[in-house]
């Protein structure tokens, strides 16, 4: 058992679940959010504080500020509680009420934009409200996690070797695309590796990460509103754009087995099985990353009324069996109550 003295000194990297019993194919399920910070934006979180700090640009005078859908914003929360930082992040109306209260616990403060951007997205917007506070005041330290090299290196660094020494014959993996942090340092190593693996990103309808037709887009996490400039497509085979309907069946399929995951997971995992329902996936060795749990989307991924508000009331027909429902009074028995490819 380790026994740490900082909360981003945890962090398991070696968790990976065998999803065949759920979908009929064997994938699987790198899961990243077993840390203090609940999700895998902490190992760029403490890569690009760290290089702040060796490099003078982060001082004990400094504010640190970013700009983030959730999960970065509370890694950074988390890690300036510990060294004694302040932080500020700027984020949107899709941000999960509970990772703003998370932020909060931990000492953080919460800018929330209003305004939409050019794209229909709000990180436009926020990245704007970022340069003004920083062009008013030079104690604040913007990491800028979208063009940070730190946050690919991180990767580069943790994510891709564990996966390496879990599953030495890997075939292809399938990651998630925001930033583009995680897709490119696992990219770049397993460019690097013995043997080829073919990359899979995973992105959002309504992105335009990869260039696709700006649209609606609820659920934080993956997509963008932007081009990532960390993203070099010369390092990626294939790219999968997922509906938010798709994803959300998918979170509710695992969470009926019992595996509680977030959105971008659902999303990863929705094209990871439509990708090996159309191969020929025997003798395949695939991963897929998860970026977090699902205990930050009660409010809606998995709520009722949140869904049928904006997806309607038959959305999750296809999801699968339906989850147990119980009589008044329990008794001993139980009764059972389109992706597109760029």
């Amino acid at each position: 058992m380790p026994v740490i003295t900082a909360p981003h000194a945890f962090n398991e990297g070696s968790l990976f679940v065998d999803l065949e019993s759920i979908f009929g194919y064997r994938l699987y399920l790198k899961c990243e959010g077993f840390n203090f910070a609940g999700s895998i934006k902490l190992k760029a979180a403490n890569e690009m504080v760290e290089s702040a700090e060796r490099d003078g640009t982060l001082t004990p005078d400094s504010i640190l500020v970013e700009s983030s859908s959730g999960n970065l914003g509370v890694a950074l929360s988390m890690i300036a509680a510990s060294k004694g930082h302040r932080f500020l992040c700027v984020t949107d109306p899709r941000c999960n009420l509970s990772t703003k209260l998370l932020m909060e616990a931990l000492g953080g403060h919460v800018h929330v934009v209003t305004d939409q951007d050019s794209n229909g997205g709000f990180l436009g917007t926020r990245l704007e409200y970022v340069r003004s506070l920083c062009a008013s005041d030079d104690r604040y330290v913007w990491l800028s996690q979208y063009t940070n090299a730190g946050n690919w290196r991180a990767h580069y660094r943790t994510t891709a070797p564990e996966i390496a020494a879990q599953f030495p014959q890997l075939d292809v993996l399938f990651v998630g695309t925001g930033t583009a942090g995680t897709l490119m340092g696992c990219a770049r190593y397993f460019r690097e590796w013995h043997r080829p693996v073919r990359i899979v990103a995973v992105d959002s309808m309504g992105s335009v990460a990869f260039g696709g037709k700006p649209g609606r887009r609820m659920i934080p996490g993956l997509g963008m509103s932007m081009r990532p400039p960390l993203l070099d497509e010369s390092y990626v085979d294939e790219v999968i754009q997922v509906e938010e309907a798709d994803t959300i069946r998918t979170c509710h399929r695992l969470a009926r087995r019992g595996y509680l995951f977030g959105g971008s997971t659902g999303t990863v995992v929705s094209a990871a099985t439509d990708w090996l329902a159309r191969q020929d996936a025997r003798g395949l060795t695939a991963v897929a990353i998860a970026p977090d749990l699902g205990e930050r989307y009660l409010d809606t991924v998995y709520q009722t009324n949140w869904l049928q508000d904006l997806y309607g009331d038959r959305l999750l027909d296809a999801a699968g069996p339906a989850a147990t429902v119980w009589d008044e009074e329990p008794a001993p028995r139980t009764r059972q109550a389109r992706r597109r490819r760029t």
